[in-house]
């Protein structure tokens, strides 16, 4: 019995190192092709003879981002829907741009964890772990300063310097998406009950 067991957990411990990281490629790349019309979890790829470097490229992220709106900021995200060489590589990247006193308000990626750098200005950065904590997390950041910001936790970022800031940031999806707080409770369609508040 007790060989039994120890087989038991054996097998086990196996199977849990064997699907415990990433899927392997099983090619080189696969660009999404975006006018397909089969729906998949994600995109499926194009023909590899008919890809090209402009699958893979994208510019403008030296420009600066119109942040003439109420929040003073804005993000240039740069997911598969806009580089189709993305696609399957579990990685995008976002630039964004702070007024003096801008800000980027609350919210999270629910397939993305989130690493950014400032490039210029300073910002205050934080997130709110999960409950029953719900604990805030804030730093001050400077330029060439990075802060890391865990898959599905609520943060946020604000200029607090004197003049313009912006950031770079790398997403652990292809498609991290984006669920702005404030947005999600007060302007779902339709409204949420009053009875639930």
């Amino acid at each position: 019995m007790a060989a039994r067991i120890l087989l038991l957990l054996l097998i086990s411990l196996i199977c849990s190192v064997a699907f415990a990281s990433d899927h392997s490629p099983l090619q080189d790349f696969c660009v999404a092709d975006l006018d397909s019309p089969v729906l998949v979890n994600g995109f499926v790829c194009k023909d590899p003879k008919l890809v090209k470097a402009e699958d893979f490229h994208i510019g403008g992220l030296h420009s600066r981002g119109d942040t003439s709106n109420p929040s003073g900021s804005f993000a240039n995200r740069i997911t598969v829907n806009r580089v189709p060489g993305l696609n399957t590589l579990g990685i995008s990247v976002a630039r964004a741009d702070f007024a003096p006193l801008g800000i980027n308000p609350p919210h999270y990626h629910p397939r993305a964890s989130e690493i950014l750098t400032v490039l210029e200005g300073t910002l205050i950065a934080g997130f709110v772990t999960s409950n029953p904590e719900n604990r805030l997390i804030m730093k001050v950041l400077n330029k060439g300063d990075l802060f890391v910001f865990p898959a599905g936790l609520i943060h946020f970022q604000r200029n607090i310097g004197p003049g313009y800031a912006y950031s770079i940031s790398a997403l652990s999806s292809q498609d991290p998406g984006v669920v702005t707080i404030a947005n999600a409770v007060f302007g779902s369609k339709p409204d949420i009950s009053i009875q639930v508040y």
